[in-house]
C-alpha cells in the first residue's frame, strides 16, 4: 500500500459505545452456549477442579503443625502422619490434574471441530454474491487464523480460569485462617492489580483486530499470486518484484502490529509481577513488626504456612490477570468469526422435489440486480420447452449469465419468478435442483485431485465403467488413457496439468456422469481455439442430446440450430425467435450477426 505509513492503521482509543457493549454481551452469550451440548464433562472438570484446589491448601496446614507441633514436642508419630499428608496430596492432585487436562482439551477441540463446521457450512450456503466481493484469502484467513487464534483460550483458558478462581478462592481462605491481618496485608494492592490490567486488556483486544485484518491481508496476497494463475500473471507482466514488494510491505506491518500486541501493557504486568515476589519479604517484615508491638498469635509455623501459601497464590493470581489480556485478545477474533456466521443466507432452501424432471424451464417477469446497483435484468420472460435448445445472445453485460444463473439458482430473482416444470425454483431442495441443473461455465475448475476423483466428483458412487463411459462421450478418454498413470493423474493446481480445450471436456463428462435434464452452457468454448473449440463443441452437443439446453453463446456460429434464440439488450429481452427468423427482422439478432467476423448467416451467402 504506498504511500501508507503504519500509524495510518493504529486504531485510537475510542469510548466503547453502548451498541458495542450489546454486540459483545450477545457474543459472550453465544460463546458459552458453545459448551452447552459438553455439560457433564465440563461437570466432571469442574468437580475435579474444585476437587484439586481443596486438597492443595491443606499441606500449609499441616506444615504449621509441623513446626508448631510435631517438632517441638519431638512426636516422631505425628511427624510421619503429617509428612505422609503432604506426600500424598500432591500424588493425588497430580493424578486427577492428568485426568482434568484430558478431558478439557477433549471439550476444547470438540469444541473448535463445531465452530469450524458451523463456518464451513454456513459459508456453503451463501448465495455466489458473498464469494464475488469477497477475497478467497480473506474467507481461508478466518477459518484458519481466527478459528485457530482461539483454540488455546477455548481449549485450555475456561478450565484455567476456574481452575485458578477456585485456587484463590481456597487458598485466601485457608490465609485468612491462618491469620487475616497477614491476609489483608498481602492482598491489600489486588483490587488495583485487577483494574490495570483490564485496561491493559482492552488495548489488547484493540490490537488484536488490527492484527487478524493484517493477517487476513497477508493470507490473501499469498493465494493471488502465489496460485497459478497469479505466478502466470505477475511472471507475464514482469511484476514480480512488485508482487514481493507488495507483500514484504503488508508483512512488515503484521510484524510490527505483532510486536505491539507482545508488547502491550508489559511493562504494567512486570510491575505487577515485581510487587507479587517481593510481598513474601513485606510480609516477613510485617509479621516482625506486629510480634514487636507485643502480638503473640503469630508464630513461627502461622508465618511459614501462610507464606507457603502466599507464594502458592501469585501464580493463579497472575495467570488470571495474563487470562484476562488472552481473552480480550479472543473476543476480537469471535467478533470476526461470528461476523461470518451472522453472514445473511439469501438463498432459502425449500422442500420441493422433482420426482421426473422433464426440463420445462421459463422465465417470468424477472428483474435482478447485483446488491444496490442498477438492474441487471428487467422484466425477463420466455419459456424453454422440454428437450429444446435455447440460446441467450447479447452484449457483454446485457444479462445472459445473470439468467442462466437464475435457472441454477446461484442467484434469487430480485422480482418474479424462474420455475422448472411449473415449480419456482425457490420451492425446490437443493439436491432436488442439482440433480436437475447441471452447469458447465468457461471457468473450469478442477480440484488437485486425480482425474477420476474429479470426475467422480459428480457422483460418488459412480462406478470406473461410469466414469469411464462419461469420459467417452466428452471424447477425453483417449487422451486420459494414454497418460502414464491415466484416470490415477493428478491433474495439478485448478487443472494446470491439461489444456484449456481438455479441461472444458473433462467437465464435461463430469456433468454428464450426473445426468442432469437441464444442461446450463455458460460460453464454454468462448476462452479456446478453433480447432479446440470444435472437439469441445462436438463433446457438448453430444451432451446436450435429450437435454434442456440453455446455451450462452460467445460466437453465434454455435448457436445457428437453436429452437430459439432469445436476445438480450441492456437487461431486457429485445427479441426472440430461430436464427432465420431473427436474421429475416432485420433486428437486433441481425445487428450483431453483421458484426460477427466468424460467422455468416447462410453458407455462402453475404450477411444481409
Amino acid at each position: 500500500m504506498p504511500g501508507r505509513r503504519f500509524d495510518s492503521f493504529v486504531t485510537q482509543d475510542a469510548p466503547e459505545r453502548p451498541a458495542d457493549k450489546a454486540v459483545r454481551k450477545a457474543n459472550l452469550r453465544r460463546i458459552f452456549r458453545l459448551f452447552s451440548p459438553y455439560r457433564r464433562r465440563l461437570g466432571a472438570v469442574s468437580l475435579m477442579i474444585v476437587g484439586s484446589a481443596l486438597l492443595a491448601t491443606i499441606p500449609a496446614f499441616l506444615l504449621r503443625e509441623v513446626l508448631d507441633v510435631a517438632i517441638p514436642e519431638e512426636n516422631v508419630g505425628l511427624l510421619t502422619v503429617l509428612v505422609a499428608g503432604m506426600v500424598a496430596i500432591p500424588v493425588v492432585t497430580g493424578t486427577i490434574g492428568v485426568w482434568q487436562t484430558l478431558l478439557s482439551n477433549v471439550v476444547g477441540q470438540a469444541v473448535m471441530h463445531d465452530l469450524r463446521t458451523a463456518v464451513y457450512r454456513h459459508l456453503q450456503r451463501l448465495s455466489l454474491a458473498f464469494f464475488t466481493r469477497t477475497r478467497t484469502g480473506e474467507v481461508q484467513s478466518r477459518i484458519a487464523n481466527d478459528i485457530g487464534g482461539i483454540e488455546n483460550v477455548v481449549t485450555s483458558t475456561a478450565t484455567s480460569v476456574l481452575s485458578n478462581v477456585t485456587t484463590v478462592l481456597a487458598t485466601v481462605a485457608a490465609m485468612l485462617l491462618l491469620d487475616w491481618r497477614l491476609a489483608a496485608f498481602a492482598l491489600a494492592l489486588l483490587p488495583l492489580f485487577v483494574w490495570l490490567t483490564k485496561r491493559v486488556g482492552d488495548k489488547r483486544r484493540q490490537v488484536t483486530a488490527e492484527r487478524q485484518v493484517s493477517l487476513a491481508d497477508v493470507s490473501a496476497i499469498v493465494q493471488e499470486s502465489l496460485s497459478v494463475s497469479g505466478i502466470l500473471l505477475g511472471k507475464t507482466m514482469g511484476r514480480s518484484a512488485d508482487l514481493a514488494e507488495r507483500f514484504s510491505r503488508e508483512s512488515e506491518r503484521l510484524a510490527e502490529l505483532e510486536v505491539r500486541s507482545r508488547m502491550t501493557g508489559r511493562w504494567m504486568m512486570a510491575a505487577i509481577q515485581t510487587t507479587f515476589a517481593v510481598m513474601p519479604a513485606l510480609v516477613y517484615w510485617f509479621a516482625g513488626f506486629t510480634i514487636s508491638r507485643g502480638s503473640d498469635t503469630i508464630t513461627l509455623g502461622t508465618l511459614v504456612a501462610f507464606t507457603t501459601l502466599q507464594t502458592r497464590l501469585f501464580f493463579p493470581i497472575g495467570s488470571l490477570l495474563g487470562v484476562q489480556i488472552d481473552v480480550q485478545s479472543s473476543l476480537a477474533l469471535f467478533d470476526r468469526i461470528f461476523d461470518y456466521l451472522d453472514e445473511p443466507v439469501d438463498i432459502v432452501e425449500g422442500s420441493e422435489q422433482l420426482s421426473r424432471p422433464r426440463g420445462e424451464v421459463q422465465l417470468d417477469g424477472v428483474w435482478f440486480r447485483y446488491d444496490d446497483a442498477q438492474w441487471t435484468l428487467q422484466d425477463v420472460s420466455f419459456a424453454v420447452a422440454p428437450g429444446t435448445k435455447t440460446a441467450l445472445v447479447g452484449e457483454t453485460g446485457s444479462g445472459k449469465t445473470t439468467c442462466a444463473y437464475l435457472v441454477a439458482r446461484l442467484y434469487d430473482a430480485t422480482e418474479g419468478s424462474v420455475t422448472i416444470d411449473g415449480v419456482d425454483v425457490r420451492d425446490l431442495s437443493f439436491d432436488a435442483l442439482a440433480a436437475a441443473v447441471g452447469v458447465v461455465s468457461q471457468e473450469t475448475y478442477l480440484f488437485h485431485a486425480t482425474v477420476r476423483e474429479n470426475l467422480r466428483f459428480a457422483r460418488p458412487e459412480a462406478t470406473d465403467e461410469e466414469v469411464e463411459e462419461a469420459a467417452r462421450a466428452a471424447q477425453i478418454h483417449e487422451l486420459v488413457s494414454t497418460l502414464p498413470e491415466g484416470y490415477e493423474t493428478v491433474v495439478g493446481e485448478r487443472g494446470y496439468r491439461f489444456s484449456g480445450g481438455e479441461k472444458q471436456r473433462i467437465a464435461i463428462a463430469r456433468t454428464l456422469l450426473r445426468n442432469p435434464p437441464i444442461l446450463v452452457l455458460d460460453e464454454a468454448t468462448s476462452a479456446l481455439d478453433t480447432q479446440t473449440e470444435r472437439a469441445v463443441q462436438a463433446a457438448l452437443e453430444r451432451l446436450a442430446e435429450g437435454r434442456t439446453t440453455i446455451a450462452i453463446a460467445h460466437r453465434l456460429s454455435t448457436v445457428r440450430d437453436a429452437d430459439q434464440i432469445v436476445v438480450l439488450d441492456r437487461g431486457r429481452v429485445a427479441e426472440i425467435g430461430t436464427h432465420d427468423e431473427l436474421l429475416g427482422g432485420g433486428g437486433r439478432y441481425a445487428e450483431l450477426v453483421s458484426r460477427d467476423a466468424d460467422v455468416s448467416p447462410l453458407e455462402g451467402e453475404p450477411v444481409r
